[in-house]
């Protein structure tokens, strides 16, 4: 028999009426399912930060007590008092710096700030980089887009902070004493809002 000859008669037998009694062929998209499920999986996907993947199920301080590289905001956030409040419903957006932000603050500063005697002034910075609200960055670039070039977020601390766009992909965000910090991760899901990394400690007049 040859090949096409082998294909006529399965394409014959495939297409021809089941006779009575016999189940007709079940035609499954198991596998298309798969992929769709995988696909979604990986959109749905945090990146990691300080090494530890971040869960979309977890609070910002489930959160952010797994990354090596918040120990200094973690700190901070308790010193403060503020664990309860970035553990509420929400939603929030907090700009988050790295241990390696708050290493650029002048020395002393952050031994000082984590002081009983300073926890209203720590508050106060802390709650700077909270913005109430879940602004990814698309949400963001839209703001800035409408705004013709930056956008105003107002922050849990009454301050403001300037969103601009650094190139077609990159957001910066700039303080209430023109200091500029970019951010390094995006969109990092949380249960009670999102999380973007940022390089630079953000302060408040």
């Amino acid at each position: 028999m040859t090949l096409i000859t082998l294909v006529s008669a399965l394409a014959a037998t495939m297409m021809s009426p089941t006779t009575s009694g016999q189940a007709a062929p079940v035609m499954t998209n198991t596998v298309v399912v798969d992929q769709e499920m995988i696909s979604k999986g990986m959109r749905m996907q945090n990146p990691m930060v300080g090494g530890m993947m971040m869960s979309a199920q977890k609070d910002i301080i489930d959160n952010a007590v797994n990354s090596a590289d918040h120990t200094t905001l973690v700190a901070a956030v308790k010193a403060a008092g503020l664990v309860d409040t970035l553990k509420s419903m929400g939603p929030f957006t907090v700009f988050a710096p790295t241990n390696a932000a708050f290493g650029m603050l002048p020395a002393g500063t952050v031994d000082s700030l984590l002081m009983a005697e300073n926890k209203d002034k720590l508050s106060k910075i802390l709650t700077y980089h909270v913005v109430a609200g879940k602004f990814d960055f698309n949400a963001l670039a839209r703001l800035i887009k409408t705004g013709r070039g930056s956008t105003t977020l107002m922050t849990a601390s009454g301050g403001k902070l300037v969103a601009m766009m650094n190139g077609a992909h990159n957001i910066v965000i700039k303080d209430e004493y023109d200091n500029v910090a970019s951010i390094s991760t995006y969109d990092v899901r949380q249960s009670n809002g999102i999380i973007h990394v940022i390089t630079k400690v953000l302060l408040p007049r």
